[in-house]
């Protein structure tokens, strides 16, 4: 029995801001434990099953990020397969599919999860997953639904009938229907997981709809292999229309079955979710990071760069980053998105990078910006290098924070260590590299007329 784990790591989280961002999304976050995202505790969660390397499929912009959680848990085998765009779940899975026929063969189990769940009960996951490997023998398609502990109106329903089989998919209900649902006892939560074998999947998408997978077989054909990355042909993929596994595959086919999972479940979808979903102290309040609390309760406060104190409030969610701080009543979580919304109407930047911003070779976080002026904290991993580049309005002053430097600065080549700089001005081409073992930090002093980070004319990739 060979399960291929595909996760699912394209979406952005809007509704978690100012924690997730456009580059920075909430599957990569450290939501509900300190010590790993909720990319990295999916695939953790399939660790004591039998299963092989995974495939995950996510954005271009998110495939260094992704490289580097993966690697950071011992997951070195990986197939990262980029859309060059997002069109849903069903050419997502449909990509997938293609990827675990190429690497492992058509009769593979895909195992399709999602990059962003939090679940806990990891007997009762695997007790369902094998349920699901005994199904999906038969060349059938399984999805696992939650068991409902309350009338919830966010998520969609599956309504199950005899010996697995599906009897219907349901929209998100209105109150009084999810009351009604809870009660029959015929209702499972849609929980956007599931298990099939490559070809069952392909062959009933190309059943029901064939413009979707003949636009996916056509860019996956086109594909080339990029260090870790599988490249998609961008212009095909453009083509293919955007649709969900449920309305393209699962709603309309008569192979599709689902297995109750009885555990605990949640996608963390907002904040008023990971507040419902989190441990709480003696006051009802979540309170992560440099947090203090007098009088006040139910609340859900959240700290990433400095203390963050709150007295007598109720149901409030606070959530500081170094550059945007939310407060909201904790009932209204959905209306994050309209935030940023404006955010991106006003032309700001909040909503796609936080203050420090993740590359392959390290990071840079903005310290302080001005009209004319811009500092940077940069750190080098040891062996990386960043592009040969040349600026035409800034020039820039590095100075050696730790660490070794090795920097080209016009026709120069200069080692640099600690309480060492260099000036490069308007115009000369340059690159930095870390030629040691220790990560090396430097403080970069930008001044200019435009300090946009589009001011990069490069010569020679990293």
């Amino acid at each position: 029995m060979n399960i291929i784990p595909v996760i699912l790591a394209g979406g952005i989280g809007h509704r978690l801001w100012p924690l997730s961002r456009e580059h920075f999304p909430k599957q990569c976050l450290s939501l509900i434990d300190q010590e790993f995202s909720l990319l990295q505790q999916t695939l953790l969660r399939t660790a004591s099953l039998d299963v092989a390397d995974p495939i995950v499929v996510c954005n271009e912009d998110y495939r260094f990020l992704v490289a580097q959680q993966l690697q950071s848990i011992g997951v070195k085998n990986s197939s990262i397969v980029l859309e060059p765009e997002g069109r849903n779940t069903a050419p997502a899975i449909a990509l997938a599919a293609l990827e675990v026929k190429q690497v492992y063969g058509a009769d593979a189990f895909m195992l399709v999860l999602p990059a962003d769940h939090v679940i806990r009960d990891l007997v009762a996951f695997e007790t369902s997953i094998l349920k699901a490997v005994e199904l999906a023998k038969s060349n059938t398609l399984v999805t696992f639904g939650v068991q409902p502990t309350r009338p919830e109106t966010g998520y969609g329903y599956i309504r199950s009938a005899d010996d697995y089989q599906v009897a219907e998919f349901v929209e998100k209900p209105d109150l009084e229907k999810a009351e009604a649902y809870l009660a029959s006892g015929d209702y499972l939560w849609n929980s956007g997981m599931f298990l099939f074998q490559a070809d069952t999947y392909l062959a009933e998408l190309s059943s029901h709809r064939k413009d979707i997978a003949d636009a996916v077989i056509a860019a996956y054909e086109n594909r080339h292999e990029d260090m870790d990355f599988v490249r998609i042909d961008a212009e095909l993929f453009a083509q293919c229309p955007e649709e969900s596994i449920d309305f393209a595959v699962m709603e309309p086919t008569n192979k599709a079955k689902v297995v109750p999972y009885t555990g605990d479940w949640s996608d963390i979808g907002a904040w008023d979710a990971l507040y419902d979903y989190a441990d709480k102290d003696a006051d009802n309040n979540v309170l992560l990071g440099d947090v203090m609390a007098e009088g006040t309760s139910s609340c859900l406060i959240r700290s990433e760069s400095r203390l963050v104190a709150a007295v007598g409030v109720k149901d409030l969610v606070i959530v500081e980053t170094a550059d945007a701080v939310l407060v909201m009543d904790k009932n209204q979580a959905q209306d994050v998105k309209k935030i940023v919304k404006r955010i991106k109407q006003e032309n700001r930047e909040e909503h796609m990078f936080h203050t420090t911003v993740h590359r392959p070779w390290g990071t840079y976080e903005t310290v302080d910006l001005g009209g004319r002026h811009q500092v940077k904290r940069i750190m080098v991993k040891p062996g990386k290098k960043l592009s040969v580049q040349m600026h035409h309005h800034r020039a820039e002053h590095w100075v050696v924070v730790s660490g070794t430097a090795k920097v080209q600065n016009g026709d120069r080549e200069i080692l640099l260590t600690e309480n060492e700089s260099t000036y490069i001005p308007v115009g000369v081409v340059h690159a930095l590299e870390n030629p040691g073992k220790i990560p090396l930090e430097i403080i970069e002093v930008q001044s200019g007329s435009y300090l946009g980070e589009d001011d990069i004319v490069r010569f020679i990739k990293p």
